[in-house]
């Protein structure tokens, strides 16, 4: 990657579905495969350089075929999806750790829905109509920079890997314990989530 900075550091990120990763305020990478993919389970590998202290933020998405939330509509198959992310950050020369994913994190829902799990049973499911209404937060000016103010932000939380169920290039990975699965409070209807650390 064409990055610049003191220290080498390898990212491993795996999500259900799709992510873009800002290192110091700066977009670094985007998840290869398109967020209008259905089922996108890859995990990513990445090496770059930055210079601490370092402040990465996400932009985490479940895939979703509107906003409802739902996902299969219209089919036998018609649900909520469900999320989760897991990443890690290690110096790329000593294998030393600089972060992973944990409920030290910062994470704000910006689109979450259906707002009743009701709509999933709906035979024609309307956007922004009764149980099939969204919540939806606008994405912060300058999130991304490390000088924004998240402080009031939520945590994120912790989900075990039975609830996240993760698939295709996790298992490749050699996650370190510490290492934990992050999302809203809600993995089912917490579509678009904005995750952030800064490590100093």
């Amino acid at each position: 990657m064409d990055t610049a900075g003191s220290v080498v550091i390898s990212g491993d990120v795996w999500v259900d579905n799709w992510f873009r990763l800002y290192v110091n305020g700066r977009e670094l990478i985007e998840d290869s495969v398109s967020i209008r993919t259905e089922r996108s389970f890859n995990a990513e590998r990445f090496t770059f350089r930055a210079d601490p202290p370092f402040t990465f933020a996400f932009e985490f998405r479940d895939f979703m075929e509107n906003e409802t939330g739902l996902e299969y509509i219209g089919t036998g198959r018609q649900q909520m999806g469900d999320g989760g992310a897991i990443a890690q950050f290690r110096n790329a020369q000593t294998g030393a750790p600089i972060a992973v994913t944990d409920g030290n994190w910062r994470c704000l829902t910006v689109q979450h829905a259906p707002v009743d799990t009701a709509c999933a049973r709906e035979r024609n499911p309307t956007v922004d109509s009764g149980a099939c209404a969204q919540r939806v937060t606008e994405f912060p000016d300058n999130w991304t920079a490390p000088d924004f103010d998240d402080s009031a932000w939520p945590r994120a939380t912790e989900h075990s890997a039975g609830d996240v169920r993760p698939k295709d290039g996790y298992n490749g990975i050699d996650w370190l314990d510490e290492a934990k699965f992050i999302w809203g409070p809600d993995l089912q209807r917490d579509n678009v989530v904005l995750c952030r650390l800064t490590v100093r």
